[in-house]
């Protein structure tokens, strides 16, 4: 993967400035509040390399414009992606507070007795939203002993929920969405808007057409070792399986001519690798300027249908940017999105950085209601999936980290790759076909992975999202937590064949909430906003409701339960009563963050 940058949380502890006495007796504990944030996010949080996240603490307490100044220059020249001011006591708000319009900012204030912090919190937090820079008020429901140093369970909750938005952003910014080639079909999400990554995610957009693929084939513009390396690897781990599309095609490919296709798919892969981050080894054979790449943190492949007519599908390279190990052994994985849906490219770079595991890209492909099951199946659905599920199929840019073989607790999960043995990765990988391509939709060929995502007794439990963009309303976010679900083996058999059988499958049960597009599973369907959705391991829709407040993007759609929505406290100055339209209010009124 790109090698990212550290963004660091700035920590500030404010004071009351008053010396003789009142100052000098609260340095300690203010400063001790500072320090145990610190090491919260340190112990809890990684980088998406693995390393744990890294904080700088101003220098010294903030009891007026001249420190919070030089704490903000401090910030300024260590890569500071979002701010934790911290207070035991009250302080004078506008003087202590940060004024960086374009960074997130959150404020704690101590609950206890002996000094007012919740005093000040309300007053930092009215502050910044008299002056258009929202800011997340946080305040422990329990009071506490001046003396106690622990962060009560609540607090600590919203400290990490605030920190793992505001590195997201840091690690987003500056960075690049590199579309390959243009749009997919008439897809509306691979119509890629610069707009809306710089204005909304701070990134900058590279566009390159699919013929530099063709390029660096030709004039073999890789690492020729590599790929001799890389094509070993393939043949042994990723075999191609049985044509079950083509039997009866008398235009069927020959074995010979399915092993040149698996070399170019080995090449695409190596090259796209090679145009997201940059090779060092190419400029040792003299491509300088390749070398460097696009500093993309996301990309996404056209393939259809220039490229799929003509060449093999992108479906290996997609599959395997997408997932955790090849030739190189275990790695972080790319995001990189099929059809360059950039949309849903940047939906699974949310779930990316605020989970630091693969994704999974899919087509919401099909409704199945209970009854429709038993009329083809005779089956009865019970469990999880009693009131019908979806079907997400794509033969793209699915992980193969999803099939259901990596544990946590011994339950199927997809895992960091930090966390990742080298068991379940082979594992994953013998549990994956790779099935030739339908040559009536891909005339040039290829492979698609093919696997099942085991959800096991209890279900995995997965977050679907995505972004979508609506004229006049900009970027609106939704977002459906529930759990992948296994099915009676006839019932996958009957809904398998009824749509694309050597694609992977994933079977989602979305969580009900009785109301609004979470009444039925059907209504989810119903209300799903486009024909993909990024789908990540885990509950993680509170965090991207946070990740979604501080780029002023409004969620249109959830099933998060509201005790665990976390927002900028301006937020209620635009409604308490009806949250959705609060959030597109306030969305509307403080504008994009970049923009």
């Amino acid at each position: 993967m790109l090698k990212i940058n550290y963004p660091k949380i700035g920590i500030r502890p404010t004071i009351d400035g008053r010396r003789k006495g009142i100052r000098e007796s609260l340095e300690a504990q203010t400063m001790a509040m500072a320090q145990s944030v610190a090491d919260l996010l340190a112990k809890t949080l990684r980088y998406p390399d693995g390393t744990p996240v890294q904080t700088v603490i101003a220098d010294t307490t903030i009891g007026g414009v001249r420190e919070a100044a030089a704490a903000k220059e401090k910030f300024d020249r260590t890569g500071i992606c979002g701010t934790i001011t911290v207070t035991p006591c009250w302080c004078y708000g506008s003087e202590t507070i940060d004024m960086s319009p374009d960074l997130p900012h959150a404020i704690w204030g101590f609950n206890g007795t002996e000094r007012p912090g919740a005093v000040y919190l309300a007053a930092a937090l009215a502050v910044h939203t008299q002056k258009g820079i929202p800011a997340f008020g946080i305040y422990g429901e329990d009071v506490q002993d001046a003396d106690d140093t622990s962060i009560p369970a609540d607090v600590q909750a919203k400290l990490l929920r605030f920190a793992k938005s505001a590195l997201a952003t840091g690690i987003m910014r500056n960075k690049a969405y590199l579309s390959i080639g243009g749009v997919a079909m008439g897809i509306g999400g691979s119509t890629v808007d610069p707009d809306f990554f710089q204005d909304y995610l701070g990134m900058r957009n590279e566009y390159i057409d699919m013929s530099e693929l063709v390029r660096r084939m030709d004039e073999k513009i890789y690492d020729p070792d590599e790929f001799d390396q890389a094509l070993a690897w393939a043949k042994e781990n990723t075999p191609v399986g049985p044509d079950i599309y083509n039997a009866d095609n008398p235009e069927k490919f020959t074995d010979a001519e399915k092993a040149d296709q698996l070399a170019t798919c080995v090449k695409m892969l190596i090259i796209a690798k090679d145009l997201m981050d940059g090779n060092p080894r190419l400029a040792e054979l003299g491509f300088k300027e390749e070398a460097d790449g696009h500093y993309a943190i996301a990309a996404g492949f056209q393939g259809q249908r220039q490229w799929t007519d003509h060449f093999p599908n992108g479906d290996y390279m997609e599959a395997m940017m997408n997932s955790q190990y090849d030739w190189t052994g275990i790695h972080a994985p790319h995001v990189f999105a099929t059809e360059n849906d950039s949309l849903n490219g940047a939906t699974m770079l949310f779930n990316y950085l605020l989970t630091n595991t693969p994704q999974i890209f899919a087509d919401v492909r099909t409704y199945w209601s209970a009854a429709a099951v038993e009329r083809v199946s005779g089956e009865q659905l019970t469990g999880l999936a009693a009131g019908g599920f979806l079907h997400l199929s794509n033969s793209g840019a699915q992980t193969l980290d999803a099939t259901g073989q990596e544990k946590v607790d011994g339950q199927p999960a997809i895992k960091p790759f930090w966390d990742l043995s080298e068991a379940e990765a082979q594992a994953n990988l013998a549990h994956t076909r790779w099935i030739p391509a339908n040559i009536g939709y891909f005339r040039g060929g290829g492979f698609s992975s093919n696997y099942v995502t085991q959800g096991g007794p209890d279900g995995m439990p997965v977050t679907m999202s995505r972004l979508n963009l609506v004229k006049g309303v900009g970027p609106v976010l939704q977002i459906a937590e529930g759990y992948a679900v296994d099915l009676p083996e006839n019932v996958f058999t009957a809904v398998n064949e009824r749509t694309d059988p050597g694609w992977p499958s994933t079977f989602f049960v979305p969580t009900l909430t009785g109301h609004g597009a979470f009444k039925s599973v059907y209504d989810v369907m119903n209300n799903w906003g486009a024909n993909h959705g990024a789908i990540s391991y885990g509950h993680i829709g509170a965090d991207l409701i946070t990740l979604a407040a501080i780029l002023r993007i409004p969620v249109n759609m959830h099933n998060v339960p509201e005790a665990d929505i976390f927002r900028p406290r301006a937020w209620s100055s635009l409604g308490t009563e009806n949250l959705e339209a609060a959030d597109f209010n306030a969305c509307r009124t403080f504008g994009p963050l970049y923009g």
